[in-house]
Order: C-alpha cells, then sequence, then structure tokens
C-alpha cells in the first residue's frame, strides 16, 4: 500500500512542463476597438422566451425501464394513461421493463404562435437504463401559470451508447436522456401585445457604464435626435414614439445590427475542476518576484506475514514494514514576473515561470492575495 502527501513549498521550476489533456489555459480579451452588434449585447424588453416542462411516459424500450418496484410512480402514470384509454387496469399485477417516467423540457420562443413546432428535451427520472428507441407518449407541457402552452410527442434520439453482458457495463455518453426535434406542438400563445410598447428597454447581458453610454449615443446618432437614455449600468430606454416609425418591431430591427464597441471589468476566471484559465486583455500585473514547486512525502506499507513451522506451536503474525521518504528538486532562486501593460505582456511574465496551467492557478491566487493582480478574480 501506497500512500503519496504533497504540499506546496517555494521552489522555482526552469523549465516548461508539458500540458495536461485535461487541463489548458485560454487567454481571451475584449478590444475596446472590436465591434459587436446590438442584439448579440442586450435583451430587448419583451423579446423572451418561457420554459415548459410536462411529466410523460416513455414507451417502446428494450428491457431498459424503470424498474416498477422502484420507481411506483411509472406504474401510475401508466395506470391513469391506460386508463384515459379505456383499459381498465385496476388491481392487475403487470411489471413491464419498456416504460420509463420522464421529465419533458422545452423553450416557447419568443411570438411562438399556435400550431408551430419546438424542439424538447426529455430526461429520465426513475432508475430506467436507457431511453434509446423509446417514444414519448403525448405529454402535455406546462408553463410557470400552469397552463398548457404545448404537447409533446415522437421518437427519441439519445446520444449514448450501452452495452453489456453478465459481468460487465459499458456506458458512453448519457442514453438516459435525448431529445426531439420539433416534438412539441404550440397550442397557446403568450398572451403579449408587443406593438402597443410606447418604450422599449434595452437590458444589457454585462451591465457596464461605459458600454451603456455608448449605446445610448450609437441609438441617438443613428436616429438622428434623443430617442435613448441609459438609466443605470444595465440598462437603456429608447423611445418608440420619438423613433417615428410604424411600430416597435420596425425599430427593433432598425437597431439590432448596430455595431457598439463594449468595455468590459478586467476578469480572470478559473475553473479548478478542468484547470481552465481566461484572462481579459485588461487585466494588468504589477512587478513581482514568484517561486512554485512541489514537495512529495511517500510512505509505503509492505506488511510481512510471519508462519511457525509445520507442526510447530505459535500464531500467524503480521509484521509491519513500512518505507517513508520526501522528494524535493532543489531551488534556484525566485523568478520575476514584470510589470505589464497588456495581456501579451502578462501572458510572457506567466510563461516566464514555466509552469503548466493547473500550476498557474495557485500562482494567481497567491499574486492575487499580494495585491498585484489588479481585477477581478473569480473563481468556479
Amino acid at each position: 500500500m501506497t500512500t503519496v502527501l504533497s504540499c506546496t513549498v517555494l521552489r522555482p521550476l526552469r523549465h516548461l512542463l508539458p500540458l495536461v489533456a485535461s487541463f489548458f489555459l485560454v487567454f481571451a480579451g475584449m478590444s475596446g476597438a472590436e465591434e459587436i452588434r446590438l442584439k448579440d449585447l442586450v435583451e430587448f424588453d419583451g423579446v423572451r422566451g418561457n420554459d415548459l416542462v410536462g411529466y410523460g411516459l416513455v414507451v417502446g424500450l428494450n428491457g431498459t425501464g424503470d424498474g416498477i418496484r422502484n420507481a411506483p410512480f411509472t406504474e401510475e402514470i401508466m395506470s391513469n394513461l391506460l386508463e384515459r384509454l379505456g383499459v381498465n387496469v385496476a388491481g392487475e399485477a403487470y411489471r413491464p421493463k419498456n416504460v420509463a417516467a420522464v421529465f419533458v423540457t422545452a423553450e416557447l420562443p419568443a411570438f411562438a404562435r399556435a400550431g408551430g413546432r419546438i424542439d424538447v428535451t426529455v430526461s429520465a427520472i426513475g432508475d430506467a437504463k436507457s431511453l434509446l428507441g423509446g417514444t414519448l407518449v403525448m405529454t402535455p407541457m406546462n408553463g410557470a401559470d400552469g397552463q398548457i402552452y404545448a404537447v409533446a410527442q415522437g421518437t427519441i434520439i439519445a446520444g449514448g451508447v450501452v452495452a453489456e453482458g453478465d459481468a460487465a457495463r459499458v456506458v458512453q455518453g448519457v442514453p438516459t436522456a435525448g431529445v426531439i426535434p420539433a416534438g412539441a406542438r404550440v397550442e397557446r400563445e403568450v398572451d403579449f401585445d408587443f406593438t402597443t410598447l410606447n418604450s422599449l428597454r434595452l437590458a444589457l447581458r454585462s451591465p457596464d457604464f461605459t458600454t451603456a453610454g455608448r449605446i445610448e449615443a450609437s441609438l441617438n446618432r443613428e436616429f438622428g435626435r434623443r430617442v435613448a437614455t441609459m438609466l443605470d449600468s444595465g440598462t437603456v430606454e429608447l423611445d418608440v414614439n420619438a423613433a417615428n416609425m410604424r411600430s416597435p418591431a420596425h425599430v427593433v430591427g432598425r437597431i439590432e445590427n448596430l455595431a457598439i464597441s463594449p468595455q468590459m471589468r478586467a476578469r480572470v476566471v478559473v475553473d479548478q475542476r478542468s484547470g481552465t484559465i481566461v484572462i481579459g486583455e485588461d487585466v494588468r500585473i504589477s512587478r513581482v518576484a514568484v517561486a512554485q514547486g512541489n514537495l512529495t512525502l511517500r510512505i509505503e506499507e509492505a506488511p510481512t506475514v510471519v508462519q511457525p513451522n509445520p507442526f510447530a506451536e505459535g500464531e500467524t503474525v503480521v509484521v509491519p514494514r513500512t518505507n517513508a521518504n520526501i522528494n524535493q528538486e532543489p531551488g534556484t532562486g525566485l523568478a520575476e514576473v514584470t510589470g505589464g501593460t497588456s495581456l501579451s505582456e502578462l501572458v510572457a511574465g506567466l510563461n516566464a515561470l514555466g509552469v503548466a496551467p493547473h500550476d498557474m492557478i495557485d500562482i494567481l491566487k497567491s499574486i492575487k492575495a499580494a495585491g498585484a493582480l489588479h481585477a477581478e478574480f473569480i473563481v468556479n
């Protein structure tokens, strides 16, 4: 038995470590000169989708459905469905293996009309092993207000693969979830009259006063008069009447492709699980010295069994055997990261340390704690 304990000590790395497939580093930024369409920066008031959910039954599975004893709700919904179809199963003992209870979810797009079709996602909620080859039986889908807005039905397309034998089972992907393209028909429309709006509010997806001010100036410049007002860092209000167009829809169609140069806060985003690091262009770092490394303590247990001689008196005992050692590479001093004025200089400074991305996460945390990293530090 081997036990390995790792802890961090100050030790510089002189060579660039190879990248590991599961750890990668992404440097990204938003250039101040880069222009983005307005529709990609804001949400228009009233132009939004609505979430739908339903509870239904999938049939036609090849013995991979719910175990009725472990998922009694499957038996209940199946009984209700059969009774609605005129089949009385009260008191009957049946244990089918080709049915599964599922949740059906979808998004009702803005301005969806009755008769239109939307995609749905089907997910097992019991102990079904796979939904491959199954068919969703007619399932009403409700909105947050409890009203039925769509009805889903169709053959499920699942992306997983399952292969099993008597002593082994291999699963690739997620066979207990799938989609039905255009699997739901819209039965009810959302009661909202877009044409009656006298003003439009543009909600920024990433609130910023500078970006909101640029959107206001761009809208006023487009119409040649004052039609837009910045309310706060996340909202710009547009006067539809002042725009002097036939309807709010015509106003949105005119402005949604306007090019805006957004400004974002300097951020460093770290995902510790995958080892991903995203550094924005506006991130700045002061002049610091950094050393990093690992100390490994290895303890090996190799117990030995000692037995008495044949026909001799005595007991069999286990004698412990332990081998412990500490490994640490010699240090050669601190590495210096010079003060950077751009993303490229920051990247060059971090690369000068010669560390892999998962080690760089710890370095960035320490630099931030030292007050030398001038950016919002977000850890996921």
